[in-house]
């Protein structure tokens, strides 16, 4: 009951948040969502070969809401991107890989560029820069063997040299020729890191030249050398070395911290990969009770990156007849998982990690349609 004079104000509700709101997720632009991809994993490490990077880019300016993860890029995956309104794809295996002539509705590939712009999706790869990133593909595949530790097979140089240019060249001279060459080679372009220091060859004293240039510039050095048959019969050219990237490379060589029996390892590999099978391929003189303590892998398709290495077992995705061949024969077992299936359970793991390195600020998501193409009938 009200009291005399009282009067009800009418004023809208208000709803009062909760404290503990969920942050929202901003946009990125794609040009800068390209260059933190290529951040989290340098381009100049894939293979030369490789066609990696920005593949399909809409028309610009492109926001990137969505992020959408698949190993293979098909159409069945190309509809599930449409569906769920991805903004880029990030496709392990490029999906443009031997050039376009057209861009019709005749073949597949063509038909997933059109459907990519008509809907507004860039697509991009990273492929074999995954591969060898520490933390990429193969690292993750190392997990299936259980405790090891690992090196790459091929060791990824850095982008660069140490120092400027491609060789260095050293000679001595005697004071008399001091001066006229090094006012000659001062003359030509591309030379640095010119340095002089005294030494003494044979009982006489002389001044050690030293010198960094590029490959063309060698060649005006080696001219100019050349004139003197002493500076030119004493001169050293080495060929400068980009060095390599510490954990990163094609490949891995495991070394288990305890020796596992082959049939241990396999069940393992079947675990980690989610593999109701696997195809195997036993060593000669070897059997499923044979201890492994050395195993050297690779995602995908490992043939040329495993040819030669000196292990008890080969894992891969798939391997040419005649290498698995020339394995057993070496007393190597090879277990073959199919391409893909080596590659796709990284995704998960990739998605944390971008998550991260992206700091939340868009959805990543990863397909439920991509699978290998291959099944056991």
């Amino acid at each position: 009951m009200l009291l005399p004079g009282t009067q009800l104000l009418h004023r809208p509700l208000r709803c009062i948040r909760a404290v503990g709101r969920q942050p929202s997720r901003s946009l990125m632009n794609l040009r800068e969502l390209v260059s933190a991809l290529n951040d989290f994993a340098s381009l100049s490490l894939a293979e030369s070969w490789d066609n990696v990077g920005l593949l399909v880019e809409p028309s610009p300016p492109h926001t990137v809401n969505t992020l959408f993860l698949t190993n293979d890029l098909t159409e069945e995956v190309m509809e599930e991107a449409v569906q769920k309104k991805a903004d880029l794809i990030l496709s392990y295996h490029p999906p443009i890989f031997t050039p376009l002539k057209r861009v019709t509705w005749k073949t597949w590939k063509e038909r997933l560029v059109v459907r990519a712009l008509e809907h507004r999706i860039g697509i991009y790869s990273p492929h074999t820069a995954y591969d060898a990133i520490p933390h990429g593909v193969n690292n993750w595949l190392t997990k299936g063997l259980g405790a090891c530790t690992s090196v790459p097979l091929h060791p990824s140089a850095a982008p660069s040299y140490p120092a400027e240019g491609t060789h260095r060249v050293e000679f001595c001279t005697n004071t008399e020729h001091l001066d006229t060459v090094l006012s000659k080679i001062k003359d030509i372009q591309e030379i640095s890191c010119l340095t002089t220091l005294p030494a003494r060859v044979e009982g006489e004293e002389q001044t050690r030249v030293s010198l960094n240039c590029s490959q063309k510039a060698l060649l005006e050095v080696v001219a100019l050398l050349s004139h003197n048959s002493l500076l030119y019969h004493k001169t050293e050219i080495l060929l400068l070395q980009k060095p390599p990237l510490p954990h990163t490379g094609m490949g891995r060589l495991c070394t288990l911290s305890e020796p596992v029996s082959l049939s241990d390892i396999i069940e393992r590999i079947k675990s980690h990969l989610k593999l109701p099978y696997i195809r195997l391929a036993m060593g000669m003189g070897k059997t499923l009770e044979s201890p492994v303590k050395k195993a050297a892998l690779c995602a995908g398709s490992g043939s040329s990156v495993l040819k030669g290495m000196e292990a008890d077992l080969y894992l891969t995705g798939e391997m040419s007849h005649h290498d698995v061949l020339d394995a057993v024969a070496n007393g190597i077992s090879v277990i073959l998982c199919e391409h893909s299936n080596t590659e796709r359970g990284f995704l998960s793991e990739l998605r944390d990690m971008l998550s991260i390195h992206l700091q939340n600020k868009i959805n990543i998501i990863v397909s439920e349609k991509d699978r290998d193409p291959l099944q056991v009938a």
